[in-house]
């Protein structure tokens, strides 16, 4: 059915009209608007296809339907993605949004690269975080750097990047605690990992990446901004966009915030991970 069923069947109701009248407009307006898409960029979109249609002369849904999907894909306005290497990749975001299974889906991704991948077990705050990081090492065959619970994140960070740099690592995977904007010591942690970052390893090329869980909707922009308050956020893992009809909060994302998404996750396997790319994304909407 793709990844946003509800979307998908709604959309499905409404291209059954024959025609182009207000009604179909209003149905699809609705549809876009409980997609969590926001409602001024579904207005947008809206008044954009009703002008396209009536220039075009088009009168049938099916050709409705490509110029809505020409429309969705425009909006994305995202430019493809090149990593460059020597990479740091810090990971933050909330509890419970998936960030450590985001960083295994990550790490095996860029083994699929042929990139050589090392982990730093930088989430010493929560009871089990580092044993379960270690667990996607060990099953993904590639290395981790880890301290006891309750040690100096930026410690392990600083060791990480020593290792990094005399194994010659591609890729460095930086855990770290899920925290929200009330915890203030965390993200002065946060800061203080970034700093570290910088100093050790200033020729590295480095990414502060959110994950971000796509079932919750209009609430992840908030969250952007609370961490954009601390540190420079460079992108967007968009995780959980099997089970969720809120899947055009990417729309408000990428035009409001400025942040581009990097990676989706798109179901619970290791390899359900891939780069964001927005035919792609558009397609499994409209699908």
């Amino acid at each position: 059915m793709g990844i946003f069923k509800k979307f998908f069947d709604k959309l499905k109701y409404t291209f059954k009209r024959t025609e182009l009248d207000e009604d179909f407009y209003d149905e699809l307006e609705s549809v876009l608007i409980s997609s969590d898409m926001g409602v001024d960029t579904a207005l947008a979109i809206m008044d954009e296809l009703r002008a396209i249609c009536k220039k075009k002369l088009i009168k049938d849904i099916e050709h409705a339907q490509i110029e809505l999907k020409n429309l969705l894909i425009e909006k994305l306005n995202v430019q493809p993605i090149n990593f460059e290497y020597p990479l740091i990749i810090t990971v933050v975001g909330v509890n419970g949004v998936g960030k450590t299974t985001s960083i295994a889906k990550m790490t095996k991704y860029f083994l699929n690269k042929k990139k050589s991948v090392l982990l730093a077990a930088g989430d010493t705050f929560r009871a089990g975080a580092t044993e379960q990081l270690n667990q996607w090492a060990e099953k993904l065959k590639t290395k981790i750097v880890k301290q006891g619970e309750g040690a100096d994140s930026a410690s392990v960070v600083f060791d990480a990047i020593t290792s990094m740099k005399s194994k010659k690592n591609d890729v460095l995977i930086v855990d770290t605690a899920g925290r929200l904007q009330t915890k203030t010591n965390l993200m002065k942690e946060l800061e203080k990992i970034n700093n570290i970052v910088n100093r050790e390893y200033p020729e590295a090329k480095k990414m502060n990446l959110i994950v971000l869980d796509a079932s919750i909707g209009q609430n992840s922009i908030a969250q952007v901004k609370a961490f954009k308050d601390s540190v420079n956020i460079d992108g967007i893992i968009l995780t959980k966009l099997d089970g969720t009809a809120k899947g055009g909060v990417v729309y408000p994302i990428i035009n409001e915030l400025n942040v581009p998404i990097i990676f989706t996750g798109f179901g619970e396997q290791v390899d359900d991970l891939s780069t964001f790319d927005p035919e792609t994304f558009v397609n499994k909407i409209l699908m």
